[in-house]
């Protein structure tokens, strides 16, 4: 027999492999599931799984749906709103300057503090655009376009003002140069941003209706087997209550229902903020930069002296779209559509008011292009300019309706999303607690039947 060299013999070798600690508790497992209370213990402890597991799934959807409802409120609408005030700004600066080009050399001083008024706030607008960290690269893309064009813009109106003062035919070569420049480059740029803003707006809403399936279904499951358990209770015992396994129950129940009304409550304000709200906006969004557009097209065509009968054509495609073509055949165009969304006397009155406005500066800018083909140039003028009876005191007015519709729509758009933020209110802190009383139940629900086996 050989010895080992401290001259005990060597263990005697079985040949069998060693078993790991994870094959022992496997079988140790296996071997508790063949007695009751082993059964009772790895039930105890799924059902507590399951309600913990119900609880916090819950408490994350829904604090991902209420952050969602949050941005829409306080973060995307505003973006887009601060987008379609900035082409709003730049489109009336445009407006703004053939105006004053239209009063003579010397350019009313209303007039003039009005642009600089507008570029001052689409400068400032642009720079908070700038200075939001989340935006997109094509957001900043845009954004980078509109700083760079806005100095260049405002250099050429200057030109056109200077030339002007001095009689100088040439000013008008430079604003006709400066409008293709805010009409080609700077517009479509603030409308590029304004898409994007929307549809950054249009995915925080769909994160924040999104159904919580997860939440759902692991609440279904967690009731599933919590009446399992207490069926089996009680065809092993013939008890007809496990209050542990009731408890339990009631928690999961109770929770269950508050998330299912509470998503529900707050799905259907975010839907009605939506056709109410977001919806309406952007007809009204549109219809306000083309009715800018227009206005413009029909200042230019009297600076450009009839010499480019382009603007005449943009401006009654543009009208065209506002409010449909002028013999009123082929529908309303967008003042139709903001009007069969409005859902009140409050947002639907002022749409009404600016389309009789419409109405009004369309029959006025007849009369002024029948004058401005005439030869009556300073005739066509004052229908354009004058403070009274004029186009501009017609858009003004279209502009100014506008303006109030969107407000109202804002207001019925930010009302919704507060409702639907109150609907979820305290949900992720129930969740949490109703999970751990739940669980805490079912825990003495089964410890109530193990110590019967004791």
């Amino acid at each position: 027999m050989t010895l080992t060299p401290t001259g005990a013999p060597p263990a005697p070798h079985t040949g069998a492999p060693r078993r790991s600690g994870w094959t022992e508790a496997v079988d140790r497992t296996r071997g508790a599931a063949t007695t009751e209370p082993g059964r009772l213990r790895i039930m105890g402890a799924v059902l507590v799984l399951l309600v913990v597991a119900f609880g916090a799934v819950t408490a994350w959807q829904v604090t991902e749906r209420a952050d969602a409802a949050q941005d829409v409120a306080t973060r995307t609408q505003p973006l887009s709103a601060d987008a379609a005030n900035i082409y709003r700004y730049l489109a009336d600066a445009d407006t703004t300057a053939s105006t004053g080009f239209l009063s003579g050399g010397q350019e009313p001083a209303k007039v003039a503090q009005r642009y600089q008024d507008d570029i001052s706030t689409a400068s400032a607008l642009i720079a908070h655009a700038a200075a939001d960290s989340s935006a997109s690269g094509q957001a900043q893309s845009e954004i980078t376009i509109l700083n760079r064009e806005l100095p260049f813009y405002t250099g050429l109106v200057e030109s056109a003002r200077a030339d002007n003062r001095q009689g100088l035919p040439l000013g008008s070569s430079y604003l006709r140069y400066a409008n293709s420049r805010m009409s080609g480059v700077l517009l479509p740029a603030a409308q590029r941003l304004y898409q994007v803003e929307e549809a950054r707006l249009g995915a925080d809403y769909g994160d924040s209706k999104s159904v919580p399936w997860l939440a759902w279904s692991l609440g279904l499951i967690a009731l599933a087997g919590l009446g399992y358990a207490q069926r089996r209770t009680f065809l092993r015992t013939n008890r007809v209550v496990n209050h542990g396994m009731a408890g339990a129950t009631a928690a999961t129940v109770v929770l269950l229902l508050w998330l299912v009304v509470g998503h529900t409550v707050a799905r259907v304000d975010l839907e009605d903020s939506v056709t109410h709200g977001a919806t309406s906006l952007k007809v009204l969004n549109q219809a306000r930069f083309d009715g800018l557009q227009a206005r413009g097209d029909e200042n230019l065509a009297l600076v450009a002296l009839g010499g480019d009968t382009a603007f005449e054509g943009r401006y009654q495609a543009l009208m065209a779209k506002v409010a449909g073509p002028a013999d009123g055949r082929g529908g309303g165009g967008l003042l139709a559509s903001a009007l069969s969304s409005a859902d009140d006397g409050a947002g639907s009155a002022p749409v009404k008011a600016a389309a009789g406005d419409v109405a009004r500066w369309r029959g006025i800018h007849t009369r002024e292009n029948a004058r401005a083909n005439d030869g009556d140039y300073s005739q066509a003028v004052g229908l354009v300019i004058a403070p009274s009876g004029s186009t501009d005191q017609a858009f003004q007015a279209v502009d100014d309706n506008l303006d109030q519709a969107i407000g109202h729509e804002t207001d019925e758009l930010q009302g919704s999303v507060s409702g639907a933020r109150d609907a979820l209110t305290g949900l992720p802190q129930g969740a949490a607690l109703l999970c751990l009383l739940g669980a805490a139940a079912a825990v003495v629900g089964i410890g109530r039947r193990l110590s019967e086996y004791r």
